[in-house]
C-alpha cells in the first residue's frame, strides 16, 4: 500500500480527493490537512509516500510545503491538484520534482490514471538495480516506448484510434496470447507495464473488434470486474 496525505484548505474538494484516492486499490489516505503549516508537520511525522497538495492555501501555499520537503529531503513524492494554471506556477511545481500536475475541475479518471502511473514508476524503480535507456524511456515517456527488434509482430491488421499506439497494442495482444485464462484490466497492466487506465483502452478496442472475449466476474458486493481472454479463433499457428 502507498500512504499518502492529503493537503487541501476546500472541504468539499478534500473530500473528493479522498473518495477518489480510496477508489484506487493500492492506496491509502493515512493524514489530512487544510493548511501548508499543519500538512508539512503530517509529512514529517506521517512519512507518506506520496503528498497530493493544492497551490493556493492560507499560511503556507503549496509551492512552500514542496519546496520545504525538498529542502529538508523527507523523500516524499508529490501530485499536485490545483486551479492554479500559470506557466510560472507549473515549472515551479515540475521543477520541485512533482510527478503530476492536475488542474481543477477534474474527473476521477484523471486522478486514478495519475496514482496509477506513480504505482507502475514505484514498482519499476522499486524492483529493478539499474535500468536501460529503453526501460527509462518507457517510464518517463508513458510506457509507449518499446524497439521494434524485441517487439514480434502480429499479424493482424486494424486501424487503431487516436492515441492508441501500434507497439503498444502489440504488447498487449502478445501477452494475451500467451494466457491460459482470463485477465483484467489491472492485471493487463501489471504485465505489460502500463497505466490501467491506458491497458482498459486497448482491451475496450479489442474487446469491439472480437480479439478478445469480454467474461464478468461477479464476486461479493459492487460492480462485476471485466476480465478479457484472447479468442481462440485469433490464436496464432
Amino acid at each position: 500500500m502507498y500512504r499518502v496525505v492529503l493537503i487541501e484548505d476546500d472541504p468539499m474538494v478534500l473530500e473528493v480527493n479522498r473518495q477518489f484516492v480510496e477508489r484506487v486499490p493500492g492506496f491509502e489516505i493515512v493524514g489530512t490537512s487544510s493548511n501548508g503549516i499543519d500538512g508539512i508537520e503530517k509529512v514529517r511525522h506521517l512519512k507518506p509516500d506520496l503528498v497530493i497538495l493544492d497551490i493556493y492555501m492560507p499560511g503556507q501555499n503549496g509551492t512552500e510545503v514542496l519546496q520545504q520537503i525538498r529542502n529538508e529531503q523527507l523523500g516524499t513524492d508529490a501530485i499536485v491538484i490545483t486551479a492554479a494554471n500559470d506557466i510560472p506556477t507549473i515549472k515551479r511545481m515540475l521543477q520541485q520534482g512533482a510527478v503530476d500536475y492536475i488542474m481543477k475541475p477534474f474527473k476521477f479518471e484523471r486522478v486514478q490514471e495519475a496514482l496509477e502511473n506513480y504505482r507502475t514508476m514505484k514498482r519499476r524503480l522499486g524492483k529493478e538495480s539499474t535500468l536501460t535507456q529503453v526501460e527509462l524511456d518507457q517510464l518517463l515517456h508513458g510506457n509507449e516506448v518499446e524497439p521494434i527488434s524485441k517487439a514480434p509482430s502480429v499479424s493482424i491488421q486494424m486501424d487503431l484510434p487516436k492515441g492508441l499506439q501500434a507497439l503498444t497494442m502489440n504488447q498487449v495482444m502478445l501477452f494475451l496470447m500467451q494466457q491460459t485464462k482470463s485477465l483484467s484490466a489491472e492485471e493487463v497492466a501489471e504485465g505489460v507495464g502500463l497505466a490501467r487506465v491506458t491497458a482498459r483502452r486497448y482491451l475496450e478496442f479489442l474487446e469491439k473488434n472480437k480479439h478478445v472475449k469480454l467474461d464478468l466476474e461477479y464476486g461479493g458486493i459492487g460492480r462485476p470486474i471485466n476480465r478479457y481472454v484472447w479468442t481462440k479463433e485469433n490464436k496464432r499457428s
